[in-house]
């Protein structure tokens, strides 16, 4: 598509999409939102920006291989459940801890969060692949 207009808003709405993306991630676990609807988000601020300046171009600013995504996602949801294997539980057991980062300081986290992680990577791969592939087989 060729349109100043279409490119100007996709430029423009591309980074709070997906900085709601990352809200609605994060505030998923208590509350309507997470790794699905938050992979979709996601996508679908990529999506925008690949209809306003082509497959190709979406594809650079990704940076990664829709199909890298959807790997790293199942690895991530898969390895949410081996930690509690490891630890003598059952299969995706929620098991939770607690973590250092710099200038928020100690930080509650758990397996779940690693799961919405991969949900989201999937959803947003997966989505992705679908619409570049759709938009490339002209």
């Amino acid at each position: 598509m060729n349109s100043l207009i279409m490119k100007t808003t996709a430029r423009f709405l591309m980074p709070f999409l997906l900085l709601f993306s990352v809200f609605l991630f994060v505030r998923g676990h208590n509350e309507p939102g997470g790794g699905f609807t938050g992979g979709l988000v996601a996508a679908a601020a990529f999506a925008l920006y690949s209809i306003a300046f082509g497959s190709r171009e979406a594809r650079r600013v990704l940076r990664v291989e829709p199909r890298h995504l959807i790997g790293v996602g199942l690895l991530a949801a898969l390895s949410s459940g081996v930690v509690a294997l490891i630890n003598g539980q059952v299969f995706l057991t929620g098991l939770w801890g607690y973590i250092r980062l710099p200038g928020l300081g100690r930080v509650e986290t758990g397996t779940p969060a690693l799961f919405d992680l991969g949900v989201y990577l999937v959803v947003m791969g997966v989505t992705l692949a679908f619409i570049f592939n759709l938009e490339e087989a002209e």
